[in-house]
Formats: structure tokens, sequence, C-alpha cells
């Protein structure tokens, strides 16, 4: 009977994969999202002021893993680190030579300003720089890519902290229920109607934002959406028979909810994942843009549009954050319509 069960809802799980799959629009979102997310964490190998093999008099230096090395070890009239790109160029000059580096694809990092050779500010976009440079001379493609990751990063960590506290507190409010649930609501209540928005500042005010830090603030304040949607889904299932067969037969109450009641409750929960993760990039953006968020040079689409509304003339500075923003945020709304669709019980009325 359990295997029948198995075999059933993997058979389910792919009826709806194969669904997603003919909406091409999420399809697609999903892929090109994805691989532009894996492709994120190996920005430092692609996206890199520092080389990353360097020959010199006989020797091989890896400075994208040892790190900081000083300019004098090339010989360079520097202070503090190897200009490694002008370290290529004086290789470049000598024919006779034997020493040579590689940098990355694109040789600039998104913390460089205007100390490093060769920057400038408000540079327009040319071949050395895609989409040229902010006001304090750093390179804004470098800047646009690392944010990227930064975005979803924090919108998934915190999306998933979420599910986990109101996936805990929602199913133990909708299974139990009586007073458990009375009190919880009434703290609810009590905790939503604090102005969020002034405690987060002022929590960010107090201490040096940091990444995980408004996580944590954030965590605080998005639980309550999702506890009353775990509950209700919770309220309903278990007053289906199979929780009074499982309860019947024995089962701990930590098992039914769970094993049983959550396996059940699965689809508003997945539907509703993109949806948060929107939701979870939108605050970050709009607290970096207020200036109470990540601090800076941290790359942040929200300083970065910051920075460009101060320098509404500089197109390039306003443009780059705007429309990375609105591609992310429609690829990840596709990807909702689509899991959407895909887990429609209209669509399958047998799998509810």
């Amino acid at each position: 009977m359990m295997e029948n069960n198995k075999i059933n809802r993997n058979s389910i799980l792919i009826r709806r994969w194969k669904k997603f799959k003919t909406l091409k629009r999420g399809y697609y979102s999903l892929i090109i999202l994805l691989s532009l997310y894996i492709t994120s964490f190996f920005l430092p190998l692609l996206i890199n002021n520092k080389a990353l093999i360097v020959k010199y008099e006989g020797k091989f230096y890896f400075p994208i893993i040892t790190g900081f090395i000083s300019g004098s070890t090339f010989d360079q009239n520097v202070p503090g680190e190897a200009r490694y790109r002008s370290l290529k160029k004086s290789f470049s000059h000598d024919q006779d030579g034997d020493n040579w580096l590689i940098m990355p694809l694109y040789p600039y990092s998104p913390y460089e300003d205007i100390t490093y050779d060769g920057n400038k500010m408000y540079d327009p976009p040319s071949r050395e720089h895609w989409l040229g440079t902010d006001n304090t001379g750093r390179d804004v493609f470098a800047r646009l890519c690392y944010a990227f990751n930064i975005s979803i990063s924090f919108a998934l960590i915190l999306t998933i902290l979420n599910y986990v506290v109101g996936i805990l507190i929602g199913g133990a409010m909708g299974y139990y229920g009586g007073k458990f649930d009375l009190v919880f609501q009434r703290i609810i209540e009590i905790w939503s109607s604090l102005p969020m928005l002034f405690v987060i500042i002022i929590i960010s005010s107090i201490l040096k934002p940091s990444f995980f830090l408004l996580i944590g603030i954030y965590t605080l304040v998005n639980w309550i959406s999702m506890t009353y949607l775990i509950r209700a889904e919770f309220y309903r299932e278990k007053a289906k028979p199979y929780v009074a067969a499982a309860l019947s037969m024995g089962q701990s109450n930590f098992k039914i909810m769970f094993k049983h009641i959550l396996a059940n409750s699965l689809v508003p929960i997945i539907t509703y994942f993109p949806f948060a993760v929107v939701a979870g990039i939108s605050a970050l953006v709009a607290l970096d843009f207020l200036g109470f968020g990540l601090a800076p040079p941290t790359p942040s689409w929200g300083q970065m549009l910051d920075v460009g509304l101060a320098n509404i003339s500089k197109w390039w500075m306003v443009f780059s954050p705007v429309l990375a923003q609105f591609l992310t945020l429609l690829a990840i709304v596709f990807i909702g319509e689509g899991v959407r669709e895909a887990f429609d019980p209209k669509v399958y009325s047998r799998l509810r």
C-alpha cells in the first residue's frame, strides 16, 4: 500500500513537472535564472582585478587563492597590493621575458575605486567598462553582477527561514487549536501592530548592518504571513479522515503534522515560494536605497539606484540597476506563474 502511494505521488510530481515545462515563460525563466545564479558563485574567477595565475622570474603565484600580494613582489612601485592590469601590460611589453599572467575575463573588481590605476569617475560605457563607472570610479557592471548574487541569496535564505518559522508555529496553531491557537493569535496581533520599518531602521542605526543581521531582522518581521497560511492549511487538513486514521494507529502528533498533513499542504506552500522571493529582493533593495541596508562598499542594487538617482544625468548609473531588478523580478514572477499553473488543482482534480 505504501509503495503504491509512493509511486502515485511520484507520478503526480512528474505530471506536474511536465505541465510546468509546457509553460515556456516559466520554464525558460527558471533555466536562465538558475544558470545565472549558479554562475554568480564563480564571479571571483570571472570578474575580478586579481590575477588567476602569475609567473614571475620562474615562480608561480595564485593571487585569487592566496589573496594579498604586495606590489614590491613584482617590482611595482605602488603602495599596498599589486596592480595586476598594469603588470600584464608591462609583461606584454617585455618580449624577451618569460613572465606572464592570466586575468579573469572581466578584469575589474566591484570594490576598486579611483585610487586604482586608470579608473575615472562617471566614465561612460566603453570597451573597458561595459556599463561605465559610478561616482567613485567603481565598475558598474562588476557591482551589478555581484549584487545579483547577494540579492538572490538574501531572498532565498530569508524565504526559507520564514517557511521554517511559519511551518513550526502555524502548523502547531492549526493542528492543536484551542487556547494554544488563541494565545499565539493575540501575540501575532500585538507583534504585527508594531511599526516594523522604524524597528528595522533603529536596529540598523545602532548595529552595523550585515548580510546575516538583515536576514535576522527581516525574519522577525516576515514570518507572520507565512504562519497564517500554514495555520489555515493545517486547520483544513486535520479534519480529513486520514488524520483520524493515523491517530487511531497510534502515530505521534509530530509525525502526523510533518509527515502527513504537511505533505498534503505543499501545493499552496510551493506556489507561494517564488512570490516570497520577489518580496525578499524588494525588501533588501528598499532598505539599501534608504541607506539602512548593507554597509558600503558592498555591491547592492538599492545603493546603486540611490547613487544613480543622485546623478540622474549619468543614464547608465540609473538604467543598469533598474533593468537588472526588472528582469530578475520579471523572471521570478514568470516562474511563480508557471508553478502556480502546474500545481493548479483544477487541472488535476485527483491530486488533492
